[in-house]
């Protein structure tokens, strides 16, 4: 571990460092990992390919859609794209996703529409999917608390009894770097460590908390802290879609079985704004942005493609053509969500009636009548 490396910049040039789980060189080339073997077929690749080249289309179009006032915000995960996929694709239909706001890659693997997603960034739904029928929870905007309410879920699996069997799932956590700064983080690592919970906390360590760099949130690598806990930890090159794939497989696969939580630190690079609101030129160097390009997932992976002689232009080009057609077709069905009605706020909110907010609900109801009242 180099003290640049701690920074957000990548060592120069040679293998990579030692205990960073890698199977895919930024230039291409397939690499074996003892401890991580990993069998895709070509068809899995392809379709890793086109996964990764259709959220960052999705994204970027999010990106778009903000700057033309469509949405009040949006998060992006340019970038990130490979640690999303990777670790999207090795969940099964038993295993429950608690996500920060950040995860539309993930979303994206659950079977989430990406209509659903832009919907709550304008301000039209409370979330707009079924977390049960997606195993995919709704987004959280407090920091880390979403590691708390995966450990319970956790704890909640193995009082089921079903660990170990077919019909064993997992939790897993998403979080970014910032959030190990958190109490909850931290207490979800303690009662996931002491209870043998079976959950996965999955950190894309993109070096950034908003303004605030890596070296002033830790001394040491994140994924250490794990052991701490009493807990494995991992690290995993975050911009290499096989790597993330095989060492999430594995995490999942073993708090399937019982064997406990695990730590996953995707060393990845947030290539753009922490959200729409951000400006990253105020506080980070050009020079880090341009070294993390020459690790873009997405060209990894057309490189190997290419160098395997697994795909064509022409499926590249549709692959693309792809992308432009699904971002095209968001922009016009989010300039089309209707506006909610005001009171629409107060549904499906809690499963019965709750006297707080139904009081709230009828001074809401009052309030907007005094409008109808002055129009008449």
């Amino acid at each position: 571990m180099t003290i640049d490396s701690m920074r957000g910049r990548p060592p120069e040039g040679g293998p990579a460092e030692p205990g960073l789980v890698q199977l895919l060189t930024p230039e291409g080339e397939r690499v074996e990992h003892p401890d991580y073997p990993l069998d895709l077929s070509a068809e899995d690749v392809r379709g890793l390919y086109r996964d990764l080249v259709l959220v960052r289309a999705i994204d970027r179009e999010a990106v778009s859609l903000t700057r033309q006032g469509e949405l009040g915000l949006w998060a992006s995960l340019l970038g990130q794209e490979a640690a999303q996929i990777g670790s999207g694709r090795a969940l099964t239909a038993h295993d429950m996703v608690f996500p920060t706001y950040r995860e539309h890659g993930v979303a994206y693997c659950r079977g989430v529409e990406p209509l659903k997603l832009l919907g709550m960034f304008r301000g039209v739904n409370h979330a707009g999917w079924d977390p049960a029928a997606h195993g995919f929870h709704t987004y959280t905007i407090v920091i880390g608390s979403q590691t708390l309410h995966a450990t319970g879920y956790a704890m909640g699996i193995q009082r089921d009894g079903v660990l170990g069997t077919p019909n064993a799932g997992a939790a897993i956590a998403y979080f970014g770097d910032g959030a190990t700064s958190q109490g909850d983080v931290n207490e979800a690592f303690v009662f996931a460590s002491v209870f043998n919970a079976p959950i996965v906390f999955f950190c894309q360590n993109n070096q950034w908390a908003i303004s605030e760099p890596l070296e002033r949130q830790s001394r040491i690598p994140l994924y250490r802290r794990a052991q701490g806990f009493g807990f494995p930890g991992i690290r995993v090159d975050g911009n290499d879609v096989f790597a993330c794939l095989a060492v999430t497989r594995r995490a999942l696969e073993n708090a399937r079985t019982g064997q406990g939580p695990t730590l996953v630190e995707a060393f990845t690079y947030r290539m753009g704004a922490h959200t729409t609101t951000d400006d990253p030129t105020r506080y980070r160097l050009r020079s880090d942005e341009e070294a993390w390009k020459l690790k873009d997932p997405i060209e990894r992976v057309r490189a190997y493609l290419r160098r395997s002689g697994l795909v064509d232009d022409a499926f590249l080009a549709s692959v693309d053509a792809e992308g432009k057609d699904i971002a095209a077709d968001l922009r016009t069905r989010c300039r089309a969500l209707p506006d909610p009605r005001p009171e629409a706020i107060f549904e499906n909110v809690y499963a019965a009636p709750h006297a707080l907010m139904t009081e709230e609900q009828e001074a809401f109801a009052a309030y907007l009548a005094t409008f109808e009242e002055e129009v008449a």
